[in-house]
């Protein structure tokens, strides 16, 4: 008789042959991949300036933002373009192959721009970095596949946004700290060296090393997720693991055996695995296991092919799709305007209440700075404390829609804050800061579970997230720049927060548009026997049919002795 699975390897299936394990150690491995990317892209934000003003392209310093706004945008654009290839090829290839091949293209990306010494050059490099990583909505997708349990879905959309916003805090003090190093440090990098002659690569190089880390932890240790390819010889992951087989006492793949002498039921298990091959569970091929009926209807649902099977885009998938556009278009449009709010000259001119006025606070970039650390710190916090809490009390839906419709009132009381006294503006700024970070907190994964719930293929399930992607990418393109103009725009008119106010109607415009969105079943929700039937046009052979038959037969045998064959 064999020993119980240990409880700390071993695998909670349901009765429905699903595996409810929580995914921990996968979520570690594709977490490390994730932070290399948010360090990398945004450690450029400290220094862009400086890089910009080094080109020598305006004597105005004024324009240098105008330019800083380009290399932004050509991230994005780039993104966007070839957000719904990646997605594509994440159906037909793999996760993993895409999830690596973006950290390299990366990689690539901040080599060249370490080495820019003009503007193309430098938007070469950024637009490569975009063009060559579709990891946003590849990484939906691999979440979405690895969640099998609904209840984990809170939790574990919110750990790469979590992930993210470490990096976001890790990238900036790196970029910072270590651009043109000749003169922060003359003492290791002297004048004439290499880093003299390129004062920006030494961060872009040292981004690079982390990306490259990331590669190798994906290749070593990152399992597939797509349902039709998760199978096959993975070399990468094979050395992974004989790379920790090295590491420990007991290799892992030795049988452990019980007290008789046989082996245990947790043999063999491969490291990081969720499931075992087909062919090596015992229930396979068991016409009254549950797991067969989940593999046929996994079939039914995952060909495209067969008569009768959905639209990729469906109404639902398009309105989500939309939604997060709109939520992205609005973000980055405050994340636009507020720095550029913060450091605006305070107004001496007349007021002429309820909408004319100009004005900023005149703060020094070191308070700006420390504001956005407490920023990303409290987002960090939102993401893994308050975020399951509220999904998992509301529902995503509730949740989602809430935010929407009542984000629109932060940004027509943003440009407000400007004519408190002037002991309360910085608590005004926090109050404003808290309620954007807690709104954004919760609406993206929320509208993240809901368009990965709506998929009617998990087949397209990367087409789906690759185009998502790409529309969230082309509004960051164009919130920057849409925000700055209508800003400059207003400020001419006397207005201050004519940008603010424009970033609120298209939140207007999203919080409507919620209304229509619909939480639909997902592929974790159950199905009943019944409906599975149909499904499938073959009976569910239950347990007791095939039971009372084994009994029969075993009495007609014992009754009449043992068979012999029939006479010719």
């Amino acid at each position: 008789m064999t020993s119980p699975p240990s409880p700390s390897r071993g695998r909670q299936i349901t009765g429905a042959g699903k595996n409810t394990a929580y995914p921990s150690q996968q979520l570690f491995v594709l977490a490390l991949c994730r932070i290399c990317e948010p360090i990398a892209f945004m450690s450029i934000f400290p220094y862009i300036y400086y890089m910009i003003a080094s080109f020598h392209i305006t004597s105005n310093t004024s324009q240098i933002a105008i330019y800083a706004g380009l290399v932004t945008s050509a991230f994005a654009f780039a993104e966007f373009s070839t957000g719904v290839i990646w997605g594509k090829l994440s159906d037909k290839i793999g996760r993993k192959p895409v999830l690596i091949g973006g950290l390299a293209g990366t990689c690539l990306s901040m080599l060249v721009f370490g080495f820019a010494r003009n503007l193309p050059v430098a938007l070469l490099g950024r637009a490569l970095g975009g063009l060559l990583n579709g990891n946003i909505g590849v990484l939906q997708t691999t979440l979405a596949e690895l969640v099998t349990v609904k209840e984990h879905q809170p939790r574990i959309y919110s750990i790469m946004p979590f992930v993210w916003c470490l990096g976001s805090i890790l990238g900036p003090a790196l970029g910072g700290g270590l651009a043109q190093p000749c003169i922060n440090y003359p003492t290791l990098f002297p004048r004439g060296s290499i880093f003299d002659k390129f004062p920006f690569l030494l961060p872009n190089l040292v981004c690079a090393i982390i990306l490259v880390f990331g590669v190798a932890i994906g290749i070593l240790f990152l399992e597939e997720t797509h349902e039709d390819l998760k199978y096959r010889r993975d070399p990468g992951l094979e050395m992974g693991r004989w790379i920790l087989r090295g590491l420990r006492r007991h290799p892992v793949d030795a049988p452990v055996n019980d007290k008789s002498g046989n082996p245990s039921a947790d043999e063999a298990r491969p490291l990081l695995e969720d499931e075992l091959p087909p062919g090596y569970r015992t229930a396979d091929g068991s016409p009254r296991m549950p797991s067969s009926r989940a593999t046929s209807r996994a079939k039914v649902e995952k060909s495209p092919s067969l008569k009768g099977a959905p639209s990729v885009f469906t109404k639902q998938v398009i309105i989500k799709i939309i939604g997060y556009g709109l939520l992205a278009y609005h973000t980055i449009s405050f994340d636009q305007l507020m720095p550029v709010f913060l450091s605006e000259d305070v107004s001496n001119k007349p007021t002429s209440l309820p909408f004319k006025f100009v004005g900023g606070f005149a703060l020094p970039t070191k308070v700006i700075g420390i504001i956005m650390s407490v920023q990303g710190v409290y987002s960090m916090i939102a993401q893994v404390l308050l975020f399951p809490f509220i999904v998992r009390k509301f529902g995503s839906l509730a949740t989602f829609r809430f935010v929407v419709i009542s984000w629109p009132l932060l940004y027509f009381i943003v440009p407000y804050t400007v004519l408190l006294p002037e002991r309360l503006q910085i608590a005004g700024i926090f109050f404003c800061l808290i309620w954007r970070i807690t709104a954004q907190v919760l609406a993206f994964p929320s509208i993240a579970i809901l368009l990965a719930n709506s998929v009617p293929s998990l087949n397209t399930l990367g087409l789906i997230n690759g185009t998502a992607a790409s529309i969230a990418s082309l509004a960051r393109a164009i919130g920057p720049a849409t925000a700055g103009l209508t800003h400059t725009w207003g400020l001419d008119l006397g207005y201050a927060g004519f940008a603010w106010w424009g970033a609120g109607i298209i939140c207007i415009i999203g919080g409507i548009e919620s209304l229509w969105v619909e939480d639909n079943p997902g592929r974790m929700d159950a199905v009943d026997a019944e409906d599975e039937e149909a499904a499938l046009h073959e009976p569910y052979i239950s347990p007791s049919a095939i039971d009372a038959a084994i009994v029969a037969v075993t009495a007609e045998n014992g009754s009449h002795g043992p068979c012999h064959d029939e006479p010719e």
